[in-house]
């Protein structure tokens, strides 16, 4: 399929590592000039380097300076943005009873801020050109609060809810809002949350991808290119009237519809 994307601008938060750089890296097969950004700027233009058509930009999500700063190479890189992907860490874990006022100020700045910020900074220029695509890295705790997980489960389920309300405000724009959300992909990140896991039970790392693939339907963790592939199907133009959902992508491994 040609997702006719030659010629966009794609600007991929968070991507010089795990889902955001496996979504950079299928923008950038499908023809898009791809802004690589990440914490550490020369990390992030070694990624861009093996890109066709990239440029590396360090950015901090946390810093309005830097997003500021990230931003503006993009556009001066390839002018204005037609497709951001929102991606980013989430805050640390712990449970629901004990959240405090800082843990939920937390939440609204590491997941909600730094997206409306970057939104805020290329919406008016989609609209004004008729397509635009926005596209969340979210959480399967979007539709599934994950344990222990309560303060990332709060900051999410608000991006969420904010994106889900813009999506229906600029559809008539040709600019969608989507949200995909990933499951247990074979991401550096998942290979250490499963070692850490096999050292608390004192068990083989092996025995725990075992147990965790028992609860996926599809009885394996899914490629991180997978994982781009469908990013870039949401990101280009075949995927027009799809706006407004949360797509998941997992496996199976969330029960619901």
């Amino acid at each position: 399929m040609d997702l006719r994307m030659n010629g966009k601008t794609a600007f991929v938060a968070a991507s010089t590592g795990g889902l955001g750089r496996a979504v950079a890296e299928a923008l950038a097969e499908e023809g898009a000039h791809v802004v690589v950004t990440g914490r550490r700027g020369e990390t992030a233009a070694r990624i861009a380097d093996a890109l066709p058509s990239a440029i590396g930009v360090e950015l901090d999500l946390t810093d309005p300076f830097s997003r500021e700063r990230a931003m503006a190479a993009a556009q001066e890189a390839f002018g204005p943005i037609d497709i951001l992907v929102l991606n980013g860490p989430g805050p640390r874990p712990g449970p629901a009873a004990a959240l405090s006022a800082d843990d939920v100020d937390e939440a609204i700045a590491q997941l909600v801020q730094p997206g409306r910020d970057l939104i805020s900074r290329v919406l008016p220029r989609m609209r004004e050109r008729g397509w635009g695509r926005i596209l969340a890295i979210g959480s399967s705790g979007v539709t599934a609060p994950l344990a222990n997980l309560a303060t990332s489960n709060l900051g999410r389920a608000a991006l969420a809810g904010y994106l889900k309300t813009l999506a229906a405000e600029v559809a008539a724009d040709a600019v969608t809002v989507n949200l995909l959300l990933p499951g247990r992909i074979g991401t550096e990140r998942v290979a250490r949350l499963d070692a850490l896991q096999a050292e608390r039970d004192g068990i083989d790392i092996a025995e725990v991808r075992r147990r965790s693939q028992q609860t996926i339907p599809a009885g394996r963790y899914g490629e991180p290119a997978e994982f781009g592939a469908t990013a870039a199907f949401l990101c280009g133009e075949p995927s027009s009237y799809i706006t407004g959902v949360a797509l998941r992508c997992d496996g199976g491994l969330v029960r619901s519809l």
